[in-house]
């Protein structure tokens, strides 16, 4: 069973066809699924790519309906469609990048693989916000959480570095810095708790969301600054994060930045490395303590000086850096000092193998 995986961010839709072994076939880097002309583009890629068995599409948001992969038809979709609201940024893009290659591969299954379903059986106690119950009651209003594919392959992939029996019970925690960052605590490979909540804008600082900012904060700018909704959302949804702090949503140039030691930029890596690294110890104290650290997401594994400055600070609770194996070198290693109680991982993100692994199986019990 050849496999085509779809994977639509804000910038690109990736394409990614994997043979029965999960050997990378082919892959396209095509505009973003919502650009004029990506249909055309879809439709040249997978004529290049050859035969095409099923289609595995990366969802971000399944709300409380899709906490397992789900074969796709009208209905799956229109409640997709549904959820946007909660997922401005990328909801979107999903739909469109199953759009544009459901008009190219029409005769072939297509599996929806969620991002929130790896959180869906955390624990109430780190779901449910403290909300009156008749919020509660009226509306699906918990902490959904997000990246889980990606969480859900680096705490997996932890296990096979680890390299002898792991401990029992496991403890991970696993770091997923991108333009959306966040955090999860793992154990024995079934999360347990997460920064991001009910929509992707809670938790860490971001490229260009807030994270965590104090409600009132937010009531205030509407109640007393003026501010609509919608600019309170524009501003903590696209203005935020680093671009708000430093004027460039990409780290490789706050990292610059603070070389130069611009001011904005020295602030914004300071902020960024605050929160990430509270929340690590807060992840860790979720899972009752941590074995492993695992680094993934395009700031997790190329930006060695956020890795370096939040390890540090997690000191005491028995992570150490070994500063020549951060430095460099392939993905999938370790980088924790010998011998420290936890041991620290930098793990390639490979949504697409997960979602390959959710495919077949859904595939599998379909036959």
């Amino acid at each position: 069973m050849r496999l085509l995986v779809v994977n639509a961010g804000s910038s690109s839709l990736k394409l990614r066809v994997l043979e029965p072994d999960d050997r990378l076939a082919a892959s396209a880097n095509l505009p973003p699924p919502d650009a004029d002309g990506v249909v055309a583009a879809v439709q040249d890629a997978v004529r290049e790519f050859g035969r095409i068995d099923v289609v595995g599409h990366r969802v971000v948001h399944g709300g409380v309906d899709f906490i397992d992969p789900v074969l796709v038809d009208p209905g799956v979709r229109a409640t997709l469609a549904a959820l946007t609201d909660l997922a401005p940024l990328h909801q979107p893009k999903s739909l469109a990048g199953l759009d544009a290659v459901s008009a190219v591969l029409a005769d072939v299954p297509h599996v929806a693989c969620f991002d929130t379903a790896f959180h869906a059986g955390i624990p109430a106690a780190a779901a449910t916000y403290a909300l009156p119950a008749a919020w509660r009651s009226r509306w699906p209003l918990r902490r959904f959480g997000f990246h889980g594919l990606s969480h859900a392959y680096a705490s997996r992939r932890a296990v096979e570095l680890w390299g002898a029996a792991v401990p029992t019970p496991f403890r991970v925690v696993t770091c997923h810095l991108g333009a959306g960052a966040s955090l999860a605590a793992v154990v024995d490979g079934r999360s347990v708790d997460t920064t991001m909540g009910f929509t992707p804008l809670e938790g860490l600082v971001m490229a260009t969301r807030s994270g965590s900012v104090d409600p009132g904060l937010v009531l205030w700018l509407q109640t007393h600054a003026g501010l609509s909704a919608a600019a309170v959302t524009e501003g903590l949804d696209r203005e935020s994060g680093l671009l708000g702090l430093a004027g460039s949503a990409d780290m490789r140039d706050v990292l610059a930045g603070v070389e130069r030691a611009e001011p904005d930029a020295v602030l914004a890596l300071d902020v960024y490395v605050h929160r990430l690294g509270g929340s690590i110890a807060a992840m860790a104290a979720s899972a009752g303590g941590m074995d492993a650290l695992v680094f993934t997401g395009g700031v997790g594994e190329r930006a060695p000086v956020v890795r370096a400055r939040a390890m540090e600070r997690l000191g005491f609770l028995g992570v150490a850096v070994d500063a020549k194996a951060n430095g460099g070198g392939l993905a999938d290693r370790e980088i924790g000092a010998p011998g420290a109680p936890v041991r620290s991982f930098l793990i390639e993100a490979r949504e697409d193998l997960e979602i390959a692994r959710q495919v077949r199986a859904v595939i599998g019990e379909r036959a």
